[in-house]
């Protein structure tokens, strides 16, 4: 067993097959979440079943070890991070299954909420719960914490929703709620507690007082403390158990598995934004927003508005405010049909008169532009909290008061925020439900600042209280309002919190310090600083978004994790600890920097634009091997020899013994490093022909610019290969393209970039930039790109130069799959139609945002095309997959047992790399898009001719 999970569970046992991590990068790693907590775990535990959960349990149990339970990491109360053993049970408990009618979920703890209702989108039902963070929260993390979120409101929250689950006990029992005679099941197994739930409901039915007390506490959002209301609203002690779950944060079991009753998708939906000219007229006019009916009416205060104007995608709604003292309302009408929400829409005209808004309204409707309103509402806590100053950590709280005394609420808060010094707060949330949240940013390495903070939070507690509304809403208790349970509820009812807690964990071993707490200080302990490494590091509020998306995450660490650790270990070196240092980067370079894909797909999914790709190309480049960056620099000068000798030997590999070729690639490896040497496989193809310009021809409509890839790397099946293949589309077109002269020795940069080689990278963008600007006559064609990654490099290639100069302002990229969709494929006749595609969208045709342009030429040549669910980066990236096979296949594996469930005709993507990762995780042969079209539009069967 290994040394640290050992030092923890002297005498225990765990079976062999369950994971353990207890390198420091594994633990520092995993430590952080999204709040201001910070407790470094002995170690991490990765169970894959409830079983190894359950024997983790008992092991803990006897040697009475604290567990904390793990699983998206965004919550933003403390509930998460441990010193002792964090159970880990985000990346093994991913399985679901789905009624036959869509109605009902069962769901293990480790998908995000987005995962799920991709799946169930096929039914047009969702989860009920739909926080803000979907794309990261995990259904552990959810049930956790009782989450609701935009809309849900508390009808169509978790609690209202779950149906059953099964949890494992303290002492390692499982019980599954949902099983015929699960309530006799309990007493049989857990005597006591059945008895003990029983009672405690019999102690409050006879207190009308109490039974008041709680009505009073849940007619509102509330995660503080246990949800007594449970106690009221079932009689069976099955059924009580199976509520308390819900909010208890990993303090009373572990659900391993949840049954939901999904809730219906509304097909017609218009979005809106209502600025008033400040926050008060905002408040004033929610009584009259909520009359009429309103699914969501989320608030954005001045310095929220504020800060989305910063944001690279901000939409013209709010771009165009001269913000002073404005607040906004995003509402939302959700109708079973157009002609219903029509109907809503024109009623709710008739109010806009009466609402002296300071700019135009106006419904949206189009998808896009609804996504690009809430996409602002959604990362708006991190978007903020990404803009605080350097060195502060962002606190986002979450309160909730009466509709009614919202108004008062908000203008008191703001006298709070002015008394304790505390600027450039802001102030959101879900106004329809009297939730709001607000952020502030404090330094935890001064005692002057904690004092302070110590000092508002007190009189916060006091402000909410007094307004008869909950410390916490919908965001758990945690932490951080623990002390702060027994002022809330009082006296008698914290009483019986406690009798909760100790019916289900009598020795304490669950998340201890975490909901209830009776140190007045302890939210005070263990607070997180954040000091000051670099741009990348500094911006990054640890929320994880973008985890999901990271292809890297099973196999060794995500964006968010990269990040950290590079905040522990410039924390450990300012403290002098060079053994711990010493540690972290010695893992760090295969973990962090090596294994890193830098596909920017956790740019895409950053409230707050932070691209790790680009801090782990800065770190390659500085630790760059100077033999290996002389080597490149070179090939960036004979670029159109290397690629036609790199093609050459892909051939005389493939005609010689595979398993020769690999040992000879192999020893290379060994001599010169695995991060140098690409590993051959037979699943390989054939080297592609030599890039040459095409005859000069008047008038061109369009640059065409053949990547280099298909030189070095053949086509796949029959295909004729995705740059002759555009060439043979844009003929039967009638659209006449020229191709620059030297394009043999030309490059998109990417192979540089991605290495940190930064002098042939220069060399590079020297060479392919005028040329490019000769060939599209100053500007005025487009150039376009036929695989998608080089689309995306050439774009970040001209963006560097734009920033030297306006010279190549005026250069214009165009994807492939775009231009043909666009320009193409109305010209066209499809006349062998396919039976079936299953595609993979690319991260560069997601970053580009012409996957649309992809989907729509597969619908063109086939009825039947299929998307999978599972879709992520392939993480081949280049040569990647050849350094590291290891980590494409950890990338693919979800993606690939989807698709390989049914056969398709083809199989397509729209980068030739990426066809290599998938067709080496499917065994199915991949190939570009365009190969596919240009089969379809044959006029007859054979070969293609111009």
């Amino acid at each position: 067993m290994p040394s640290r999970i050992a030092s923890v569970l002297p005498e225990a046992a765990l079976p062999a097959g369950i994971s353990v991590l207890d390198r420091a990068i594994d633990r520092f790693s995993r430590a952080h979440d999204a709040s201001h907590y910070l407790l470094i775990p002995s170690a991490v535990v990765q169970p894959a079943s409830a079983e190894e959960v359950s024997e983790v349990f008992r092991a803990c149990s006897n040697q009475q070890i604290p567990i904390t339970l793990r699983s998206g990491g965004t919550s933003l109360s403390g509930q998460g991070v441990s010193d002792s053993v964090l159970l880990d049970t985000r990346q093994k408990f991913q399985r679901m299954s789905v009624s036959t009618d869509g109605t009902s979920v069962t769901v293990e703890p480790g998908l995000t909420i987005r995962q799920v209702n991709a799946r169930l989108a096929r039914f047009r039902r969702r989860l009920g719960p739909d926080p803000a963070s979907e794309i990261a929260c995990t259904v552990g993390g959810v049930i956790a914490n009782n989450s609701s979120g935009m809309a849900c409101g508390i009808e169509q929250n978790t609690y209202r929703t779950l149906r059953s689950l099964v949890v494992t006990l303290a002492d390692g029992t499982t019980i599954d709620t949902g099983r015929p005679g699960a309530d006799d099941t309990l007493c049989q197994r857990e005597p006591g507690l059945h008895a003990g739930l029983r009672e405690l409901r019999d102690s409050i039915l006879r207190r009308p007082d109490l039974v008041a007390e709680i009505k009073r506490q849940y007619s509102m959002k509330n995660t503080m403390g246990y949800g007594l209301n449970s106690l009221l609203d079932f009689e069976r002690p099955i059924d009580i158990l199976t509520h308390l779950l819900i909010g208890s944060e990993g303090t009373l079991g572990f659900v391993s598995e949840a049954t939901f009753e999904t809730v219906p998708v509304s097909p017609s939906i218009a979005t809106g934004l209502l600025v008033f000219r400040d926050l008060r007229s905002a408040t004033a006019a929610l009584p009259h927003l909520v009359a009429a009916g309103l699914a969501t009416i989320e608030l954005m205060d001045a310095t929220s508005l504020r800060v989305a104007q910063s944001l690279s995608d901000v939409p013209a709604e709010i771009s165009a405010i001269r913000i002073r003292d404005q607040a906004a309302l995003l509402i939302e009408h959700h109708a079973a049909d157009d002609s219903d929400l029509n109907r809503k829409t024109a009623t709710f005209g008739e109010l806009l008169p009466s609402l002296e808004l300071a700019s135009p309204f106006e419904f949206v409707t189009d998808a896009a532009a609804r996504a690009s309103l809430w996409r602002v509402r959604k990362g708006l806590y991190t978007a903020v909290a990404g803009a605080r100053p350097s060195g502060t950590t962002a606190l986002l709280e979450d309160v909730a008061v009466p509709v009614e005394r919202l108004l008062e609420t908000c203008e008191r808060l703001n006298v709070l925020f002015a008394a304790h010094g505390y600027t450039d707060t802001v102030i959101f949330g879900h106004a329809k439900d009297g939730n709001i949240h607000f952020m502030i940013g404090e330094r935890f390495d001064d005692p002057d600042c904690v004092a302070r903070y110590e000092r508002f939070t007190a009189d916060l507690v006091d402000l909410i209280l007094e307004q008869r509304g909950t410390l916490k809403a919908e965001h758990g208790t945690g932490r951080i309002m623990a002390p702060f349970v027994r002022q809330q509820f009082g006296d008698e009812l914290y009483e019986v919190m406690w009798r909760i807690k100790r019916l289900f964990d009598p020795q304490g071993i669950l998340n201890p310090g975490v909901l209830l707490s009776d140190d007045p200080s302890s939210y005070l302990q263990n607070l997180k600083s954040s000091g000051t490494v670099e741009p990348e590091v500094d911006r990054c509020v640890e929320c994880g978004y973008c985890e999901p998306t990271c292809p890297s995450k099973n196999l060794t660490l995500t964006p968010r994790q990269r990040i950290v650790l590079r905040r522990e270990m410039r924390a450990a070196e300012d403290r002098g600890d060079s053994e711990l240092l010493a540690d972290l980067a010695g893992d760090y370079d295969y973990d962090g920097v090596q294994t890193c894909a830098v596909d920017g797909m956790c740019a895409v999914a950053c409230p707050v634009d932070i691209n790790t790709g680009d801090l782990v190309r800065r770190l390659r480049a500085e630790t760059a091997n100077r033999f290996a960056g002389a080597a490149w620099g070179l090939a960036a000068h004979y670029w159109g020899p290397v690629t036609r000798m790199g093609g050459a030997a892909l051939s005389a590999a493939d005609r010689l013994p595979h398993p020769l070729v690999a040992k000879v690639t192999d020893l290379g490896r060994a001599a010169l490093g695995a991060d140098q040497v690409p590993r051959y496989s037979d699943d390989l193809p054939r080297g592609g022909r030599a890039r040459n310009p095409g005859l000069r021809v008047p008038d061109p409509q369009a640059v065409f610019f053949a990547a280099c890839i298909g030189t070095m790397f053949g086509p796949g099946g029959d295909g004729v290969g995705s740059s002759e293949a555009f060439r043979l589309l844009a003929h039967r077109a009638g659209v006449t393209i020229v191709e620059p002269e030297g394009v043999a020795d030309m490059c998109c940069g990417t192979p540089w970039k991605s290495k940190g080689h930064t002098v042939g990278y220069m060399t590079m963008s020297d060479r392919v930039l005028p040329s490019l600007l000769l060939a599209s006559n100053g500007g005025r064609l487009p150039i376009v790109c036929d695989a998608a990654s080089c689309t995306e490099g050439l774009e970040t290639m001209v963006e560097r130069a734009r920033a030297a100069g306006p010279e190549y302002a005026s250069l214009r990229f165009v994807d492939s799959v775009e231009f043909t969709n666009t320009t193409l494929l109305p010209n066209l006749s499809v006349n062998s139609p396919l039976a079936s595609v299953a595609l993979h969208r690319t991260c560069s045709t997601t970053t580009l945002g012409v996957s649309g342009h992809l989907v729509g030429i597969a619908k063109a040549i086939s009825e039947d095309v299929y998307e999978p669910v599972d879709w992520g980066c392939c993480a081949f990236a280049g040569d990647r997959g050849m350094l590291h096979p290891e980590l494409t296949a950890s990338a693919t594996e979800r993606e690939a047992t989807e698709v390989n469930a049914r056969e398709y005709e083809a199989y397509a993507s729209a980068n030739r790399t990426c066809e290599l990762g998938m067709s080496r995780a499917t065994g199915r042969t991949y190939v570009h898009i365009l190969e596919l079209l240009e089969q379809a539009t044959r006029a007859s069967a054979g070969k293609p001719a111009l």
